[in-house]
């Protein structure tokens, strides 16, 4: 969207009817070569995932590589027990904390803080999966939580790729396995492709600060 003259405000509305009916998150079958990670991929197959398995910060997590064999070892490299244990571990051991602004954090220090953002858990997810050889993607959206709240903020989750069962997604944060009561917006390898709006302003008077808020309403049938 472009202006021919400053304006001082800008109000996007949208609004949305979403029917999602997939309750049941269990209903697949895993290929045979993907029971266990790593997974030996088809190269075909990983030509298309190579995205969706490069590190978030383009280097290798250390922290998040020690965390993955310490899973890889407990599950003995059984690939759902490693998904449930990992999602588990997050929703366990990390406490969670509002941040409204700014990028996620990397995996390294959401785990040594133990704490952070719907964010930052799931690109801590990511980072683990990415790890093994599990190619993962960041998703925006909303989650069903209390029926009766007033507003809802847009939450993070990952979505993985499981061969045999495509992508499915787990929410750290709250630790479940995404079914009918998330809706995703917008899905990337990259988190900050996720955003429902981007863009640029300038202040239209020097030295006034911009601002910006963003609402939402959901209800459920």
């Amino acid at each position: 969207m472009w202006f021919n003259s400053p304006t001082e405000q800008l109000s996007i509305q949208v609004l949305s009817q979403v029917t999602t009916s997939d309750d049941n998150p269990f209903n697949y079958l895993l290929e045979p070569w993907a029971t266990t990670v790593p997974f030996d991929y088809p190269s075909s197959l990983l030509r298309q995932l190579q995205p969706y398995l490069q590190p978030y910060s383009f280097i290798p997590d250390s922290k998040a590589l020690e965390l993955a064999q310490e899973i890889l070892s407990a599950t003995q490299g059984n690939t759902v027990d490693y998904i449930f244990a990992l999602n588990q571990l997050i929703y366990q051991d990390c406490e969670y904390i509002t941040r409204e602004t700014g990028k996620p954090y990397p995996a390294g220090i959401t785990w040594e803080r133990k704490q952070g953002s719907c964010r930052d858990f799931t690109v801590l997810f990511m980072e683990v999966c990415r790890a093994v050889g599990i190619a993962a993607r960041f998703v925006s959206g909303y989650q069903e939580g209390d029926r009766n709240q007033q507003s809802r903020d847009l939450h993070a989750w990952v979505e993985i790729y499981l061969p045999g069962a495509g992508w499915r997604g787990y929410d750290p944060t709250l630790g479940l396995v995404v079914s009918d009561r998330h809706i995703p917006l917008a899905a990337s390898a990259i988190p900050s492709y996720t955003a429902p709006i981007e863009g640029l302003v300038t202040p239209v008077k020097s030295g006034e600060i911009v601002t910006s808020n963003m609402n939402s309403h959901i209800s459920i049938n």
